[in-house]
């Protein structure tokens, strides 16, 4: 466990898109040593050349990077925080190169999990470096809404007033909020990632409305306000149905969650008779367009890691999702791809064969217990 006593915290950032951008430079901005991986290192080559990264909107100023490379073990090394800010398509990679060189004591923060992703990330790590004394933490939904405008600039176009974070296991919650809060308070603590999981918004707000909207992206090439445009009365009934089967998973786990227009209201002060005034209450969402096509991270990264895993889960509990389970097949249309197959499961989270006590124990310990002890 870190002693943040005797020195500052070392971070390292795990990826160079949108949130990596953000999240790196603002941690940096702080005075923070902070490393930066990203995969394909032409992609944040001018990073590596100015040595910083620039960030306007909301928050405003350079944040200096110490290191900036495509070597995960370089970008870890020394890290008592890995921030793994990367779509949740790529948490299963990204696990698979940690793993390897991950050090005992240190933390790994999923920015956000999505659905599982840090009973999927930890499963991973335990397959292939067992025994090591890492915390996995999810957060529910990224800190900022933020956007590249070029490399090595973002534009962080709003800030959310409170993101829920849970450790695996959860008995260890407090300790990370012990550790990061006075570097960033909006992290505040809940029960465990089951609550984080099935908080997922993204969940929500990212693949129905596009689908939905489908023949408009196609044709204006995005060209709308996606928050604002793109979800009408109609469009809102549905998503708000999807929200109520998401609801109906996580009691049975027992997670609380909250439905989409609460979120909207104690994370952005965003309010509304409907949904549709509630989103354009958020100011932040008035600078967000459409996806400019349907080969977009709303289809391929939510609906396998936010949809499928929800969906699965239901069926394991024996709880119908019909409408979510309508959402996956048509984006398997969309894309040719059978994301139901494809996407994380319960079996990849390490759940399968537990039983509803056992779940609750595990994400709560880490351990199972049953009838008789510990028996996983």
């Amino acid at each position: 466990m870190f002693d943040n006593s005797k020195r500052q915290l070392n971070f390292a950032v795990i990826g160079g898109g949108h949130g990596g951008q953000g999240i790196a430079a603002y941690l940096a901005h702080l005075g923070y040593k902070v490393n930066l991986y990203n995969r394909t290192i032409t992609k944040v080559e001018k990073i590596q050349k100015q040595g910083f990264i620039e960030m306007e909107g909301c928050i405003s100023g350079r944040g200096y990077i110490n290191i900036v490379t495509n070597s995960i073990e370089h970008a870890i090394n020394g890290a008592d925080i890995i921030m793994v800010a990367v779509p949740a398509s790529a948490h299963k990679y990204i696990a698979g190169l940690i793993a390897p060189h991950v050090a005992s004591g240190q933390y790994i923060v999923l920015n956000p999990g999505r659905t599982g992703g840090a009973l999927e990330f930890k499963n991973i790590i335990q397959n292939i470096n067992p025994g090591k004394d890492v915390c996995m933490v999810e957060a529910q939904t990224l800190l900022f809404a933020c956007r590249v405008i070029e490399e090595g600039k973002v534009a962080i176009l709003s800030r959310k007033n409170e993101v829920k974070v849970a450790a695996l296991p959860a008995v260890r919650t407090k300790e990370f909020i012990g550790i990061i809060n006075h570097i960033i308070p909006e992290f505040v603590e809940t029960n465990s990632v089951l609550d984080t999981s099935f908080n997922n918004i993204g969940a929500i707000l990212h693949p129905i409305p596009t689908i939905l909207n489908c023949g408009r992206i196609e044709s204006t090439k995005g060209d709308f306000l996606y928050y604002i445009d793109g979800i009408t009365p109609t469009v809102a009934k549905i998503i708000e149905e999807v929200d109520y089967e998401r609801m109906q998973v996580a009691d049975a786990l027992g997670a609380e969650v909250v439905s989409l227009r609460e979120w909207l209201g104690y994370t952005y002060d965003a309010y509304g008779d409907t949904l549709c005034e509630a989103l354009s209450n958020v100011k932040g969402y008035w600078g967000i367009k459409a996806p400019a096509s349907l080969d977009t991270r709303y289809i391929f990264e939510d609906v396998p890691q936010s949809l499928v895993p929800i969906a699965d889960m239901g069926q394991y509990l024996e709880i119908e999702t019909p409408t979510i389970n309508s959402i996956i097949q048509i984006a398997s249309v969309i894309h040719g791809e059978d994301y139901y197959k494809s996407g994380r499961k319960v079996v990849d989270m390490g759940l399968l064969g537990l039983s509803l006590d056992e779940i609750k124990s595990y994400v709560i310990s880490g351990e199972v217990y049953a009838t008789g002890g510990v028996v996983a």
